[in-house]
């Protein structure tokens, strides 16, 4: 794509994103957004075919920012605890620009059918590049976990994300200093659970929960 292309759709994203925050999601038409944009309605088309396909643009943005955040932690870190909550927090100060617009939108991202949903097979890019984040997070510690339990991390932990994220969506303290505070206390309890999953008496335990997460991941 040519740099004066690239501008334009930037710019039709950055555009598409505030008149959302300003009118909502519904409200917004893509003939606001082009007119807005100082585009032809016919160009914004040419970039994006719908809003769905400019929110799918704004995740694939934001996974983009997320992954380039926790380049420094993960280089350094080798704990677990460390990587994980790295990550997190990482993920909670690059979307703070985001919060206003997520707290509108969630309601149409929480409907299972919805193709703008994290889980939607439409989403499935920005959800694996996600993924992919908490495969460094586990491959690069230097930790003792349970070999099973080390291959369905990365996705369990993706799952632990987006409960951190429910919770953000919600959170009106400043700064979100709240979702920060759950994330230092809910790391060191997932790390003493994934540090006790090698031991004989847990290991058990351990392996009966994948078999359940595997069983209704089916």
């Amino acid at each position: 794509m040519t740099c004066v292309a690239e501008k334009t759709r930037e710019l039709i994203v950055e555009t598409a994103l505030r008149l959302f925050r300003e009118r909502g999601f519904e409200a917004t038409t893509m003939r606001a957004i082009a007119a807005e944009a100082g585009v032809s309605v016919g160009n914004a088309y040419y970039y994006f075919t719908s809003k769905e396909q400019l929110i799918q643009a704004y995740y694939d943005r934001a996974q983009a920012e997320h992954e380039a955040a926790c380049r420094e932690v993960l280089a350094v870190e080798r704990s677990f605890a460390g990587r994980l909550g790295g990550v997190l927090r990482a993920w909670v100060r690059i979307s703070e620009p985001y919060h206003e617009f997520a707290v509108k939108f969630f309601k149409h991202a929480a409907e299972p059918s919805n193709p703008l949903s994290p889980f939607s097979a439409e989403s499935a890019p920005a959800r694996e590049s996600a993924i992919a984040i908490y495969l460094e997070v586990v491959d690069g510690c230097a930790d003792r976990m349970d070999s099973e339990l080390r291959a369905e991390l990365p996705e369990l932990l993706w799952l632990l994300s987006m409960g951190v994220v429910l919770f953000w969506v919600h959170d009106t303290s400043p700064g979100c200093e709240r979702t920060y505070r759950l994330i230092d206390c809910t790391v060191p309890l997932v790390d003493r659970l994934v540090g006790l999953s090698h031991l004989p008496g847990i290991r058990g335990v351990a392996r009966d929960f994948i078999e359940v997460v595997r069983e209704l991941r089916v």
